[in-house]
């Protein structure tokens, strides 16, 4: 079972509307696309940031499989309220040819019952035993999984191969002393834009799921190549990335809260992506200070990076 699809930076798509609030799948498949080809190594679909709890099934279904045809490696989030529906959507990620699974816990019913998550994690990997998958660790899941359940699960289940930490830098870090350090064939992903350098230069990370990749791809793989650098003993690549970290702080940040979703739409307008504009919810928007504050600091970081990038001794080589 290979984890060579979790390794490098993967955007977490979002699903574009079109006018009546229906899914844009036209739309999903071509920013895949075009993410693809500026570097990224898959997508993830349907995370948090693909709006995974405002579609039905069958178009979580359809988004995946109109990816896996136009030839995207999608990586597919199991997202549900109930195991049916999770084995449901690993079931179809097998059968469309998706490249692996992000196994989410079971939320809102049970979702602090260790007995329930190891049984809802067992469906799911046993519905797709031949999909290389990953736990999606995140305590806005409202649990956490730990060393001793996670390697429970791998001892029945080979295809379980990875962990996503969302969680911050202090439980990253328990995840590479107690999951992977434990294990050498179980790989480590970044699963928070704002813990890239912690998770690949002190956390051992060989992958990253990314929000704001998606707004700035080309910016997002060179800070990650960077990191990668620095990881390897590289010093000049370190502060390189220490300092690209910095700019992106803020921006990296939305990834954490509630309104990420909105957030991320909101930038990929300001980037020319009208497809973004609409929410599956009408209600739901950003606020206009939020508006107003999100493009003051897209803007500050696209100046600043235009001018730190030509100064001497950048690192503009590096690939992921």
């Amino acid at each position: 079972m290979t984890s060579e699809i979790f390794k490098g930076v993967i955007p977490a798509l979002m699903t574009p509307c079109k006018a009546d609030r229906t899914p844009d799948f036209d739309a999903l498949v071509r920013k895949g696309k075009e993410l693809m080809a500026t570097g990224m190594t898959a997508v993830v679909y349907c995370g948090s940031m693909g709006d995974w709890p405002l579609l039905s099934d069958a178009q979580r279904m359809e988004g995946v499989e109109r990816l896996t045809k136009a030839g995207v490696p999608v990586i597919v989030g199991t997202g549900a309220v109930n195991t049916a529906s999770a084995v449901a959507l690993a079931s179809h990620a097998a059968e469309v040819g998706a490249a692996g699974l992000m196994v989410i816990p079971r939320v809102l019913s049970r979702g602090s019952s260790v007995a329930a998550q190891r049984n809802h994690f067992k469906a799911i990997l046993a519905a797709a035993p031949k999909l290389p998958a990953v736990i999606y660790n995140s305590p806005y899941y409202g649990f956490e999984t730990r060393a001793d359940l996670f390697f429970e699960l791998r001892s029945a289940h080979p295809n379980l191969i990875g962990f996503k930490e969302f969680g911050g830098a202090s439980a990253m870090s328990y995840a590479a002393e107690h999951i992977t350090g434990h294990d050498e064939n179980v790989i480590l992903m970044v699963g928070v834009d704002t813990c890239v350098f912690h998770g690949y230069v002190k956390c051992g990370a060989v992958g990253a799921i990314t929000g704001i990749g998606n707004v700035l791809p080309k910016e997002v793989l060179h800070f990650a190549a960077l990191t990668k650098a620095a990881a390897a003993g590289d010093v000049e690549g370190g502060i390189r990335a220490q300092e690209l970290s910095e700019a992106l702080e803020v921006l990296s940040t939305y990834d954490e809260g509630a309104d990420l979703v909105l957030y991320y739409k909101y930038l990929m307008v300001l980037e020319g992506n009208s497809e973004y504009e609409l929410h599956f919810d009408p209600t739901d928007a950003l606020s206009p200070s939020q508006r107003v504050h999100a493009k003051q600091q897209l803007d500050q970081f696209k100046t600043w990076y235009a001018v730190w990038n030509r100064l001497p001794g950048a690192i503009q080589t590096y690939r992921v």
